[in-house]
């Protein structure tokens, strides 16, 4: 939703960063970051110290005892002497924002300030004060900060990659979080599917005058006008919690959803798959797409796994089984080996997710969904925990509304995906039995008797198409008729 101009002055902040040497974009739009976050810090101050003598109480700026720190009486001094101002005085005051469990102390942590120049700095303080992000509306606050995370085109050394933003939202609209629902992501990297779950609900309670499209056909603007102030309280503060063992993720997911509208986000750095973590049963909804690499030492794994494995994963997949409510949801995002592995631990984890789990879905994606990440082939399943499955419904994506090339260019920014959340919607009142079409259902039986395999190649139908050939002496009589005609034609050169 972003227009020309500000795209435009967002490309020429990130391409001064490139030319200044700050090539790998995690680390620019972390620096990138750091700026939005100090120009926002003055204007949230002076929105509440206007609140507070509208309502007649003491306000004490956070500015107080260094003016000099705010964006606006640092802004318009000359390069190197704002260079120095900002890294050796504003930045470190950052961090001493609140107590040690405040948001400004969490986001700061071991945090470096590393824009190498004076001139690059004003260059950047300069767009992002042209974008008086104080003025614009939330909506336009998170597309900035998504188009900024839209210029990441290469995965993490652990296999994290940034979600399609579509395919985060049909797993949200799947899942229908609700207010007052605990939501999870224990590998939550930028923040994505927690921002867009914020963004169901409060859709869910907007009055639909007050919706409005943009030229993609996306909804936006969604004010949860029905929501109280002790709901709003609820979303801010105890609804929505992410967790990821990169600090700079943190740091970048917490700016996401703060640009969202989230005032106190609950993102902290701890790898959920260690000791460090506990397991406890006590989150209504988890939406994840978990790294597919990479493995953890076994004397740093947690004690409350069961299934034997070092494969990352695995274990995330029993790492959310063991952290749902009873009745609690989850859609998450799996590479295809998990629907098909063969060894103990592949078949112990669908296993656990058939028998102590309704898996009510799994959707095959092409390859070329997470292009440019990577090319490799994934799925979603869906399952609430804590009843047994009966039937599975099976689902092959064709297409996600992208081409499926390093372009991803755009066709219709939907493809299968309005479809696969009807039949999720429907699905008990839909009889889907041919195995030639998309979707069908298998029973859990027929899936036990296959080693507990979901990979949907295992049980679809592939039609076949009779052709009839030319008689071999009919195809060699047109070969030699060609050759000859050739010949004839190099004689005449």
């Amino acid at each position: 939703m972003l227009d020309a101009e500000l795209k435009s002055k967002v490309n020429q902040l990130w391409d001064k960063f490139w030319s200044s040497g700050i090539s790998n974009p995690l680390t620019a739009i972390e620096q990138m970051s750091y700026l939005i976050f100090m120009k926002r810090l003055e204007d949230e101050d002076n929105e509440n110290e206007l609140n507070a003598k509208l309502s007649g109480e003491e306000y004490i700026s956070i500015f107080s005892e260094h003016p000099d720190y705010k964006w606006s009486n640092w802004i318009n001094m000359s390069a190197d002497e704002m260079l120095n101002h900002v890294k050796y005085n504003v930045f470190p005051f950052l961090s001493t924002i609140g107590d040690e469990k405040s948001l400004y102390n969490r986001y700061m942590k071991e945090a470096n300030f590393i824009i190498p120049t004076g001139s690059l700095l004003v260059e950047a303080t300069s767009i992002i004060d042209d974008l008086k992000i104080k003025e614009q509306n939330k909506d336009v606050q998170g597309d900035l900060y998504e188009y900024l995370l839209s210029q990441l085109s290469t995965s993490g050394k652990n296999g994290q990659f940034r979600t399609p933003r579509h395919i985060i939202k049909m797993m949200v609209e799947i899942i229908k979080p609700k207010l007052g629902e605990i939501v999870c992501d224990p590998a939550c990297g930028t923040g994505g599917f927690l921002m867009n779950a914020y963004n169901y609900v409060l859709k869910s309670n907007t009055s639909p005058d007050l919706i409005k499209i943009d030229e993609e056909g996306q909804e936006y603007n969604f004010k949860g006008d029905k929501l109280s102030s002790e709901d709003f309280n609820s979303l801010n503060n105890y609804q929505f919690y992410g967790y990821d063992f990169d600090q700079t993720m943190v740091r970048i997911g917490l700016m996401n959803l703060m640009m969202h509208g989230i005032k106190n986000p609950n993102i902290d750095q701890v790898n959920t798959l260690s000791l460090r973590f506990e397991q406890e049963p006590k989150y209504d909804i988890i939406l994840a797409n978990p790294p597919f690499k990479g493995s953890i030492d076994k004397d740093e794994l947690n004690e409350d796994f069961s299934i034997n494995s070092k494969k990352t994963e695995i274990l995330y997949l029993e790492l959310m089984y063991n952290c749902l409510n009873v009745g609690g949801r989850c859609a998450v995002v799996v590479p295809q080996g998990i629907l098909f592995g063969n060894s103990n631990a592949h078949k112990a984890i669908r296993s656990k997710l058939l028998e102590k789990c309704r898996l009510d879905m799994v959707i095959s994606m092409p390859s070329g969904v997470f292009k440019p990440y990577a090319g490799v082939a994934t799925g979603v399943l869906v399952f609430t925990k804590g009843e047994p499955t009966k039937k599975v419904l099976f689902y092959d994506m064709e297409s996600d509304g992208f081409t499926l090339d390093d372009k991803r260019d755009f066709i219709d920014g939907k493809g299968d995906i309005i479809d696969i959340i009807d039949k999720y919607n429907n699905m008990n009142n839909l009889q889907l039995e041919d195995r030639k079409s998309k979707s069908f259902f298998v029973s859990f039986d027929e899936i036990k008797e296959n080693d507990y395999n979901l990979s949907i190649s295992t049980y679809k139908e592939i039609e076949y198409e009779d052709i009839e050939y030319e008689p071999p002496e009919v195809i060699k009589e047109k070969i030699l008729d060609l050759e000859e005609k050739i010949i004839k034609g190099l004689n005449k050169l």
